[in-house]
């Protein structure tokens, strides 16, 4: 609706951010907290389970009306509305968007094309609660009679980083006699490297690809049958083998009883997909209770983002924030640094989500994009990433808005750990949001006994320029029912970005384009054949490869 530089230029929201920038971009923080006592109470949002604090942000009360008014203009509300009716808004692929039904705990209708897509929604949950109970109390056994105690999941892209994400966030809710293992990488160490930890007969494979026909998965699934068949007979695979497919025929040729096999649609994408059958694996881990309150808390987040107003919706300010920065300040990196060693693997799931989504260049209406779409999105757990890039976001020349995501309790109250790692957070917030001036630093190293010429050539090194924007996001402790809520939210703001850029961000072009280019070089590799055109690059390393593979 806006992406191209004609439309932006006439859009009147656009353009009064863009006066409202100039007012703005030189304004400091500190400044505004000194003179606002009710700052952080005025831009803070209480949920139940959740309470984001976005006060350290470089806006005020009309940032926040001209932002809106751009969402409103982009027409947010109505499309907020349409994802949750079924109409087909990733219309590059013709298709509805709804992993909100997946988590639907209120059963009330959703259709496409006037078809409730709840009941079949239904029936695959009753499908994976009978299953991974069935696994883990054991009446599912192995080939040999064993528990199946090792579960590995083979999957790529959205059917391996949600999952895996989630279960390890969710790790302290484990079964004790469950371990859980990924495959993803094509890299055959990734197979060998699980494949070296289990024992056949206690090992249970999920193959999650949609079409089953994903190259990557499978052909680390075709490694570790053959694995299984060396070791059991080619008769286990089916007490070894389930799928999460909607390919019945190539998954019985697989060898899997399609009575193992759980479906899902094309309206749920792989990043999108780990409320469905893909999350088979975070059922079995943490049972079906978990795993539904999961469901519970996503259901809570998207009552949330569909009913609540604009102003006080945490999926739409986010995400407003993000455009605001993106496209007016040029900050076009977000950082996400949750102090939680259990989500360690959130920044890379995010990543996905967001430049999966919304890396395009393209509008809905077919134009060429002149703004700028999609944040690089990077992280890690604090406070290990304080002692890497954490310089550059305090003294850098490059701002980095960030997320810092803090639990209040920790599964492992271990002497006073907690208490200092809940002090690292709340310190790295106000001191990327206040800094320190080099007064401030000449100061500090005059009282701290430093001599007046050595602190008078340090105070530059030891100034930092502040300013610098973060939301913070608090849970009483993380657990399914706030995972659900998290991650809810953050799809839901990666939705409202790509409204307002004007993209569809349920497609996935840019994943194919290095796949198909892939199957044309695979041939060379494995044998004489030649005559495929290259760039002279690709042509010499295709050479030297195959000479040193010799």
């Amino acid at each position: 609706m806006f992406g191209t530089k004609k439309e932006i230029s006439k859009n009147k929201a656009w353009s009064k951010l863009a006066s409202h920038y100039k007012k703005m971009r030189d304004v400091e923080m500190r400044e505004m907290f000194a003179k606002d006592p009710q700052r952080a109470e005025r831009y803070c949002i209480n949920l139940d389970a959740m309470t984001v604090d976005y006060s350290k942000n470089r806006i005020n009360d009309h940032t926040l009306a001209y932002l809106l008014t751009l969402a409103r203009a982009c027409k947010l509300p109505e499309k907020i509305d349409a994802m949750f009716k079924g109409e087909r808004i990733n219309q590059t692929e013709n298709r509805a968007v709804l992993h909100v039904a997946l988590r639907n705990r209120e059963n009330s209708p959703i259709c496409i094309d006037g078809k409730n897509v709840m009941p079949e929604i239904n029936a695959v949950l009753a499908k994976i609660k009978k299953f991974s109970e069935d696994v883990r109390y054991g009446k599912f056994v192995g080939h040999t009679g064993k528990k199946l105690v090792n579960i590995v999941n083979i999957g790529i892209g959205g059917s391996d980083l949600g999952p895996k994400m989630a279960v390890e966030a969710l790790r302290k809710y484990w079964a004790k006699d469950i371990n859980c293992y990924f495959i993803s990488n094509i890299d055959g160490t990734a197979c060998n490297e699980v494949l070296n930890k289990v024992n056949p007969e206690e090992t249970l494979f999920i193959v999650c690809s949609k079409t089953f026909t994903t190259i990557e998965t499978l052909t680390n699934a075709r490694t570790c049958r053959k694995w299984l068949i060396d070791a059991l007979g080619e008769h286990a695979v089916s007490k070894h083998f389930v799928a999460v497919s909607t390919n019945a025929k190539e998954v019985a040729k697989f060898g899997i009883d399609t009575e193992n096999m759980f479906e899902f649609w094309d309206f749920v994408g792989g990043r999108y997909s780990m409320w469905s059958a893909i999350g088979l694996i975070i059922a079995i881990a943490v049972g079906m209770d978990n795993f539904e309150k999961m469901l519970e808390g996503a259901h809570e987040m998207d009552m949330h983002f569909k009913y609540t107003e604009l102003s006080k919706n945490i999926p739409v300010i986010l995400a407003m924030l993000s455009i605001w920065y993106n496209d007016f300040f040029n900050m076009r990196s977000a950082a996400v640094i949750p102090y939680d060693q259990y989500l360690g693997y959130l920044p890379a799931y995010l990543q996905q989500l967001v430049m999966e989504s919304n890396g395009k260049f393209i509008s809905n209406e077919g134009e060429y994009i002149k703004c700028s779409t999609s944040l690089v999105v990077f992280g890690g757990a604090g406070t290990d990433v304080q002692h890497s890039f954490f310089q550059m976001m305090h003294q850098g020349m490059t701002i980095i808005p960030c997320d810092i995501i803090v639990p209040a309790i920790s599964h492992n109250e271990v002497g006073e750990h907690h208490e200092i790692l809940l002090a690292n957070a709340l310190a790295q917030g106000e001191a990327l949001m206040k800094g320190k001036t080099v007064k401030e630093a000449y100061d500090e190293m005059r009282r701290a006994g430093k001599p007046k010429e050595e602190a008078k050539r340090l105070k530059k090194y030891k100034s930092f320029p502040g300013n610098r924007p973060s939301n913070t996001i608090l849970f009483k402790k993380i657990d399914p029912y706030t995972l659900g809520m998290l991650v809810a939210m953050y799809e839901h703001k990666t939705f409202v970005e790509g409204v307002i850029w004007d993209i569809d961000s349920f497609d996935q072009m840019g994943v194919e384009l290095g796949k198909q280019m892939a199957l044309s070089i695979l041939p060379e590799l494995q044998s004489n054949a030649s005559g495929i055109r290259h760039d002279a690059s690709t042509g010499n390393l295709v050479k030297m490869i195959k000479r040193m593979r010799k």
